[in-house]
């Protein structure tokens, strides 16, 4: 099989770093994005990889990040939206968004739209890191920021919860021009994605219960698995998996003119147009 090439966000650390030594080990060619220069390069250095540095709580680097893969990459086989986590407090990013929202959603949903004819022309596999979380996020087309009642769990939430609405309507638009999309929740991982954060959450990481948690390795195993295996085939396109088999994810996500909505309204968030490919 020819060698691909797999682009992961959040790949400087956790699950999205274990991933993209698994599938180095495969040979695959692997992309590691992340936030900090010095971790990213640091597990770029050790796969012999490629890397870019993008933090996605300015929607200017992600367009710059995009802009950099186009320029780089004739071909991305797989996008993994890996980046994310749980924030603190209701904070309000340089682009006008509720961090959260911003980070784990609006910023990879961009990403991704920005590269959909790299992503179209190369057939690729899109999968995005969602959460369990999502069964209680709660979407409110009015109040995507957060402005009215914010928590920081319920924040997370949220987001998760439309990590897996884009999902699924990324496949209904773009499925016939050869995109296959999963969202996935990896299991609760010994990482450090909740330390910025004033999430319960967090207190999972420093304490005895830490020992119960997944290692980075497990965690990222499914994802491994829909990057290597045949959408169609091995796993149903669109879907919310967990383990390796589908998974029932929050009520909203399974109305579809809330999803087709959210679509349009992610769009105006991040001041895009729809891509020319749409089916």
């Amino acid at each position: 099989m020819a060698q691909r090439t797999i682009v992961i966000t959040g790949a400087s650390d956790g699950i999205g770093a274990a991933a993209a030594r698994k599938l180095a080990e495969a040979g695959e060619r692997i992309v590691v994005v992340g936030r900090s220069g010095e971790k990213t390069a640091a597990v770029a250095a050790e796969l012999g990889a490629d890397y870019f540095v993008s933090d996605f709580a300015n929607l200017a680097q992600v367009r710059q990040l995009a802009a950099a893969l186009r320029d780089k990459y004739d071909r991305i086989d797989v996008l993994a939206n890996n980046a994310g986590g749980i924030m603190g407090s209701h904070e309000l990013t340089v682009d006008g968004h509720e961090k959260t929202f911003q980070v784990n959603h609006l910023a990879p949903f961009l990403l991704t739209t920005e590269l959909m004819d790299v992503l179209t022309a190369s057939r690729a596999t899109v999968i995005n890191t969602a959460s369990a979380a999502n069964g209680f996020g709660r979407l409110d087309l009015n109040d995507l920021n957060s402005a009215r009642s914010h928590s920081t769990n319920r924040a997370y939430g949220t987001a998760k919860l439309a990590n897996i609405l884009f999902t699924s309507e990324l496949q209904n638009r773009y499925g016939a021009a050869g995109i296959n999309t999963a969202a996935f929740h990896p299991g609760v991982v010994a990482t450090n994605f909740a330390a910025e954060s004033t999430s319960w959450f967090r207190h999972a990481y420093k304490t005895v219960l830490n020992r119960f948690l997944l290692t980075s390795e497990q965690g990222a195993d499914t994802l491994v698995w829909l990057a290597t295996s045949t959408p169609g085939q091995d796993w149903v396109p669109g879907a919310y998996y967990a383990k390796r088999a589908m998974a029932k994810a929050n009520k909203q996500a399974y109305d579809a003119e809330l999803v087709r909505e959210f679509w349009n309204r992610s769009l105006e968030l991040v001041g895009a147009g729809e891509p020319a490919t749409e089916r």
